[in-house]
């Protein structure tokens, strides 16, 4: 039987991983891997978060099981963050822990194919894993462009693909810092999107994974705020990866929102079910880590501090690459200055980003995509020399 089985195409990224690994050159970037980085080159655990794990080791008493929904205080914990303090769609919200915002996102459209939706209008180019999972469940992609070739997003297509939309269908958004361009919605076009599908009655499904890498706190989530308070339901995914630097421990979210309190169980329980049957329950100690930080004053204050720097670092290299436009014409640097987060995509062909790798030892995905917190101080003018080089006429 297992031998009906046909080999599947090597994950893209983890190749390069490899490459980058095996090159001896000691002044190689690796502009790939999709995590933070220090100026060091280093992914540490946050100061916040270790002080966290600290008393989890003292406070925790059980391994027992919790059940599909995860840890309920972990859940709630992140609610204001996410939704605002005391707000009116508290008791219209429901939520549950999940296996990273890849769990999320999957029990999110799981969730929605088992509510009837057929097809899932998605923005292109998207995290890679959208697409699959969306595939694996089922359902039906229909693209649309999600930016512009000036580095703007593309509104008109994202209010196409919400007016076209059919009763059986979605639009998944991510909700800050786009992965793979960067490229954000501004706060009227959030406004105009919001309208869109309180007009046509749409279901969104928001993705969430770099909450304070792009603006800070309350301005990555203003615009899935600004539409969550025109919608009669909705749908988000959550990701600690980023924001708390819990990369392989798991740590993710998943909210409904209802029409109605009444609606909660029913949706929940449904929830619950596909989480039982995909993953039992998710692993409980990054989530534990992450409610003990959050009911902790003195430990939010200084995670918060440790993501003002990781924002203000990431702004830093943004600003100088943009300021590099003249130096490496025809790649619209300028718009670098505009977006927001880890990435960017650069307009480099697969001759150019082969060069970049051959003769530079600078490792990007084939896409174009860069993480931009894989450039610091000590290697940031390299980079600009070497698109320089490789993007002369």
């Amino acid at each position: 039987m297992l031998e009906n089985l046909s080999p599947q195409a090597p994950d893209a990224l983890l190749a390069l991983i490899k490459m980058h690994a095996a090159d001896p050159r000691e002044d190689k970037i690796d502009l790939g891997v999709g995590v933070y980085r220090t100026n060091d080159g280093a992914t540490p655990v946050f100061r916040a978060i270790k002080q966290a794990e600290k008393r989890l080791l003292e406070v925790q008493d059980s391994k027992s099981y919790l059940g599909p929904e995860g840890d309920s205080g972990f859940v709630k914990a992140l609610m204001p963050y996410i939704f605002g303090k005391d707000s009116p769609l508290a008791d219209r919200i429901e939520g549950m822990q999940t296996p990273g915002g890849t769990g999320a996102v999957r029990l999110a459209v799981s969730l929605a194919a088992k509510a009837g939706v057929k097809r899932i209008h998605l923005g292109m180019p998207s995290w890679p894993n959208h697409a699959q999972i969306l595939e694996d469940v089922g359902v039906e992609i229909v693209p649309f462009d999600h930016a512009n070739a000036d580095g703007s997003a593309n509104l008109d297509a994202v209010l196409g693909a919400i007016r076209d939309a059919g009763d059986t269908d979605a639009v998944l958004l991510h909700g800050c810092c786009h992965n793979p361009t960067g490229i954000d919605y501004t706060a009227e076009e959030w406004e105009a999107i919001a309208d869109a599908f309180a007009e046509t009655g749409v279901l969104p499904i928001l993705d969430i994974a770099y909450q304070g890498l792009g603006q800070g706190m309350e301005e990555d989530v203003a615009g899935v705020r600004t539409v969550l308070a025109k919608v009669p339901q909705a749908l988000l995914a959550y990701s600690c990866d980023k924001n708390f630097g819990l990369y392989r421990d798991r740590v993710g979210a998943f909210y409904m929102i209802a029409s109605e309190a009444g609606q909660l169980d029913a949706i929940a329980s449904n929830a619950n079910a596909l989480a039982r049957a995909n993953w039992s329950m998710p692993p409980d100690h990054g989530g534990a880590s992450v409610r003990l930080l959050l009911e902790d004053e003195g430990m939010t204050k200084l995670w918060l501090e440790e993501l003002d720097e990781m924002r203000e670092r990431m702004r830093r290299v943004r600003e100088r690459l943009a300021a590099a436009d003249n130096e490496a014409p025809g790649l619209n640097l300028s718009a670098l200055a505009d977006q927001n987060g880890l990435f960017a995509m650069l307009p480099l062909d697969k001759e150019q980003i082969a060069k970049l790798r051959e003769d530079h030892a600078i490792y990007m995905a084939g896409s174009g995509r860069i993480n931009v917190a894989g450039l610091h101080a000590g290697n940031t003018e390299k980079f600009i020399a070497a698109l320089a080089d490789v993007s002369k006429a």
